[in-house]
């Protein structure tokens, strides 16, 4: 009996590519510079596969470049018009980050954000404490306000069993109406008969700290690094960890899953009432019907593109943010319909979520 002679290394890197044999593998863990790796060439894909289209679509080719970038991060305003978006974004983006983070798959974020900004309105509009503080109290009632209505889907799934999807996207409809109901009756205007609340007082509203969106901005980077001590450098962040990997062995193990549940849900609506707060008295300066449109699922989005990572949210929801204004301007210089924008974003989020095959996989060549 002849024995198998195995090729040798140098043979095998000669071997002939249609005689190769790979096998897929699920990795077990890639390090955090590989994987900002993979998601920056997924973003750079996306990208030109949109620059692309755009060209084809009569955008010039040379301008593309000034369209993104020079025109969007290094023009004042269309920076400081990215900042603005920035803000609220990195708010909702953290509030779901932390509540899949506990499995409470929260789709309600836009109904907290409702009622965040009622909150804060609500203080403004009834007077309620002396000037100095009125800012600081509104943007506390608006995180008890957002935190209240993320507390009945919680104790539905925790006592009942309810599916927190169900109720939370539902109670999204009920907040949304009881917003039109206050515009277009109590709080509607009085000088100009608009559904919108009468304008917020110059205390009301956020300060300048390094431009219009600094404050705004300042507060979304504190949130960050305290959500990011939160899930990274407390012990219910390490509780958290072994609720999201396994609920049965964690309540098996002691860990108070339930209590971690709630309390991760209770932080997850407050920041969704201070994104409402922040558009209210920062962006709007009033409350408005339509101040809402597009965050509560762009922080959906965000958590699943960050794999609910505080730090990696926030620059998600930046760059959603440059998406967002980059395609306002394609939208108003070149006549690019409404579609198309909405088409590019799909692209460079689509391009971003299938990078998640290389980050949980790997090709291994068989001997």
């Amino acid at each position: 009996m002849t024995d198998t002679v195995l090729p040798t290394p140098a043979a095998r890197r000669f071997e002939p590519l249609a005689s190769r044999r790979y096998t897929l593998e699920i990795r077990q863990q890639m390090p955090w510079p590989q994987q900002a790796l993979v998601l920056a060439l997924a973003v750079l894909v996306g990208l030109a596969i949109s620059g692309a289209i755009l060209v084809a679509a009569g955008v010039p080719a040379d301008e593309l470049f000034q369209e993104f970038v020079v025109a969007t991060v290094f023009d004042a305003q269309s920076l400081q018009a990215v900042l603005f978006q920035a803000a609220p974004m990195i708010m909702v983006g953290l509030a779901a980050s932390i509540a899949f983070r506990a499995r409470f798959w929260n789709l309600g974020l836009e109904g907290q954000m409702f009622w965040g900004a009622i909150g804060a309105t609500a203080v403004s509009i009834f007077e309620l404490g002396p000037p100095g503080v009125r800012l600081p109290l509104m943007l506390a009632v608006a995180a008890g306000c957002g935190l209240l209505w993320a507390l009945g889907p919680a104790l539905l799934k925790l006592r009942l069993g309810v599916n927190e999807i169900i109720a939370t996207l539902m109670l999204n409809y009920v907040a949304g109406n009881f917003l039109l109901h206050l515009l277009y009756g109590a709080w509607k205007d009085p000088q100009s008969a608009f559904p919108h609340s009468p304008q917020f007082r110059a205390f009301e509203r956020l300060p300048e700290f390094l431009g219009p969106s600094g404050a705004a901005v300042a507060l979304a980077l504190a949130a960050m690094v305290l959500a990011w001590w939160f899930v990274n450098a407390s012990r219910a962040g390490l509780y958290l960890r072994f609720v999201h990997a396994n609920p049965t062995m964690a309540d098996a193990a002691g860990v108070p899953v339930a209590r971690m549940v709630l309390a991760a849900v209770l932080v997850s609506g407050a920041l969704a009432g201070v994104a409402g707060f922040l558009v209210a008295a920062g962006q709007e300066g009033r409350l408005t019907q339509a101040f809402h449109h597009g965050y509560g699922f762009s922080g959906i989005l965000i958590a699943f593109l960050a794999r609910n990572h505080p730090v990696a949210a926030t620059l998600v929801a930046v760059l959603i943010a440059l998406l967002f204004v980059a395609g306002r301007s394609l939208q108003v210089f070149y006549q690019i319909p409404f579609a198309m924008v909405q088409l590019i974003q799909a692209i460079v989020v689509i391009s971003v979520a299938s990078s998640d095959f290389f980050i949980r996989h790997r090709l291994r060549r068989m001997q």
